[in-house]
């Protein structure tokens, strides 16, 4: 099937938003100088800790962070509260510090979650759909385009393609036996995803250790940082419900041949 000129501009919007500059070259403009320093001098035991902290954020939100949501596709996504619970956890994340900011994991990624799972309701997903559930999990994954990042090819469809057989498995047995945290598909998928959203939190520690920034610009990366990923999620979920109408194939031979627009 070909795409009608209103879902090509759609999917065009998509694109922008999904292939461009990754997390780090966005904190770089905001901050004004690069975070490469700041990156050298977070604690050892942060670097050990993150790893975990990230792995059972994102277990915690992908069994439960969507219970208390409603189930009613379409409308309009509440971005902007979880924007503000965002500002607000990085704001106090860094004025304590490296190990306040790490104890900051939890929050802001199920506050992130949340922003996804309403992202994805407004594309007409129900969010108490495994398969839903698990694309919100992916999005975490999708960081944009970075040349510092070697565990995918940084193209969107090829991170989706890194991730699929995970996904699948996940899908099908959570379909089949409900919401389990300890099921070794869904923990198999989770240890992807936090590979990719390490890098991502990493810089953004190390954004929040900077100096110059402080409390406020705490608040400020946090800011960056859920809109990046809510970015990533309306790319997503646009080209899910694409899918959904067209075919895969359909849409990601039309996603291929749209120009890059940065």
């Amino acid at each position: 099937m070909t795409l009608s000129t209103q879902d090509l501009t759609a999917l065009q919007r998509a694109k922008t938003l999904l292939e461009n500059p990754g997390f780090a070259a966005q904190v770089t403009n905001v901050v004004g100088a690069p975070i490469e320093a700041a990156l050298k001098r977070l604690p050892d035991g942060v670097h050990r800790k993150l790893g975990d902290a990230i792995e059972s954020a994102l277990l915690k939100v992908a069994t439960g962070a969507a219970r208390t949501m409603k189930d009613t596709p379409g409308g309009t996504p509440s971005t902007k509260l979880h924007t503000l619970g965002a500002a607000v956890s990085g704001g106090v994340g860094g004025f304590f510090g490296a190990w306040a900011l790490l104890a900051e994991v939890p929050v802001t990624t199920g506050i992130i979650f949340r922003s996804i799972a309403d992202i994805a309701r407004s594309e007409g997903e129900s969010v108490k759909e495994a398969a839903t559930l698990l694309a919100c999990v992916e999005v975490f994954a999708l960081g944009g385009a970075s040349d510092d990042d070697d565990a995918f090819d940084s193209g969107y469809y090829a991170v989706r393609a890194a991730m699929t057989q995970q996904v699948k498995a996940a899908t099908d047995f959570l379909t089949k036996a409900g919401t389990d945290s300890s099921t070794p598909a869904l923990v198999a998928l989770i240890k992807k995803v936090a590979e990719r959203l390490g890098v991502a939190y990493t810089e953004k520690l190390a954004a929040q250790l900077v100096p110059v920034v402080g409390a406020v610009g705490g608040a400020a990366v946090n800011l960056l940082f859920i809109t990046h990923f809510q970015n990533m999620a309306r790319g997503h979920f646009v080209v899910r419900r694409l899918e959904r109408q067209y075919g895969v194939s359909a849409v990601q031979d039309a996603y291929k041949a749209l120009p890059l627009k940065g």
